[in-house]
């Protein structure tokens, strides 16, 4: 199976958009709802919550795994993969999303300016400044956390007037800080179910990107240049879910991200 791994709901947007592509491949869902949300936490933190999420999930037979969380795979993603892997999992492979949304968030530009809206602990680590920097050194990178966002996904408040309020907040202030911005890249997988928001409180001509579209392409790419990966994966059509936290919390939180009457089973670790 891929693993598809994220502290919560959010990396559902992502694993709707692999299934978009490749929909004959078997895939396992690991929400660590329990101990989420991770963005607040520290670098040490969710470095060990995201390896003992992986360990699970290889433990489960999935030789590939998706970090589908911006924060842990702006957090944990590069010690996993240089220090982790070589010496106890030299056969198996974790890819974030992070670097493959670098690679493109520049095409989508015209004046050069980029607005990211993602948690404080997305903001604090400067992957993307840092990942888009490589890619495209010309762009002019403002970010801007947003704290309340995945609270009001999560409670089910998108579409409320609390949820119009802190968005176009957050817009306001991004935009006061670089005026200039055409290009505005949604760097977190819960902020897709406030598109409507945050719509309306941009200005008409700023262009909205999200994660899912550009990391199910960025994944259909990696497993054609690595055949004897793609060759290791099961094609069944199925998805399964995990959840550190309730089965029936799960159930409740991912029918707000459009996955109904799907069936989850609690670990504990």
């Amino acid at each position: 199976m891929i693993g598809v791994f994220d502290s919560g709901f959010g990396g559902l947007t992502i694993l709707r958009e692999l299934r978009k592509v490749l929909p004959d491949y078997d895939y396992l869902y690991f929400g660590d709802n329990a101990r989420a949300p991770y963005g607040t936490r520290s670098f040490e933190t969710i470095f060990r919550y995201t390896l003992e999420s992986v360990r699970e999930l290889f433990a489960r037979g999935c030789p590939l795994v998706i970090l589908a969380c911006n924060t842990a795979s702006a957090k944990a993603l590069r010690s996993i993969q240089q220090d982790v892997l070589p010496h106890e999992f030299p056969d198996r492979r974790v890819l974030g999303i992070v670097r493959p949304t670098a690679e493109e968030i520049g095409k989508f530009s015209k004046t050069g300016h980029i607005g990211i809206f993602a948690t404080a602990g997305t903001v604090s680590s400067n992957s993307y400044g840092i990942e888009i920097g490589h890619f495209f050194p010309e762009l002019h990178v403002t970010q801007h956390a947003c704290p309340m966002w995945v609270p009001l996904v999560e409670c089910g408040e998108a579409g409320t007037e609390g949820a119009r309020y802190f968005v176009k907040r957050d817009v306001e202030a991004l935009l006061a800080e670089d005026p200039e911005i055409d290009t505005v890249l949604l760097a977190c997988t819960h902020y897709p179910l406030l598109e409507k928001e945050i719509r309306a409180a941009l200005p008409t001509g700023v262009r909205l990107v999200f994660q899912g579209g550009i990391v199910a392409d960025k994944t259909v790419d990696y497993l054609k240049r690595h055949p004897e990966m793609d060759c290791r994966l099961t094609r069944g059509g199925t998805a399964s879910f995990l959840t550190s936290d309730t089965a029936k919390f799960f159930e409740k939180g991912a029918f707000l991200f459009g996955m109904h009457d799907i069936s989850a089973k609690s670990l504990t670790f």
